[in-house]
């Protein structure tokens, strides 16, 4: 039985009893949480080996987007080069139609020009 709860002795001793009580909780939980270190560690491993293993995944697939963005780059810039070639061919074309319409023209007008000097003469003479 207790004494006087107001005497200084009794309230260290609660204290006292109080602390170790705590103490023996405390390394009751040590004591479990050492139990199951094994198992804690063994998921943690596994997270662990599954997170490395998304971490891959996602860096073979970026690769992998990356190489089909840079074929897509290329293949692009390759069609506009092409695109590029066909309108210069295309423009050259016609300006060489121009030229030669040109010429065809200029031929005409000297036949015509050529037909007219010698009728004059014809009628000339």
């Amino acid at each position: 039985m207790r004494s006087d709860p107001s005497k200084f002795s009794d309230r260290q001793s609660d204290a006292q009893k109080a602390r170790q009580a705590m103490l023996e909780k405390a390394k009751a939980k040590m004591a479990e949480l050492e139990a199951k270190r094994p198992q804690l560690e063994a998921e943690r491993a596994k997270i662990a080996a599954e997170r490395a293993a998304r971490e891959e995944q996602r860096r073979v697939e970026k690769e992998e987007r990356m190489k089909r963005e840079a074929e897509a780059r290329e293949a692009a810039r390759l069609a506009a080069e092409a695109a590029a070639r066909a309108e210069e061919e295309a423009k050259e074309r016609e300006r060489t139609e121009r030229l030669k319409a040109h010429a065809e023209l200029l031929t005409a007008q000297k036949a015509a020009r050529d037909a007219r000097y010698a009728a004059r003469k014809a009628r000339q003479k």
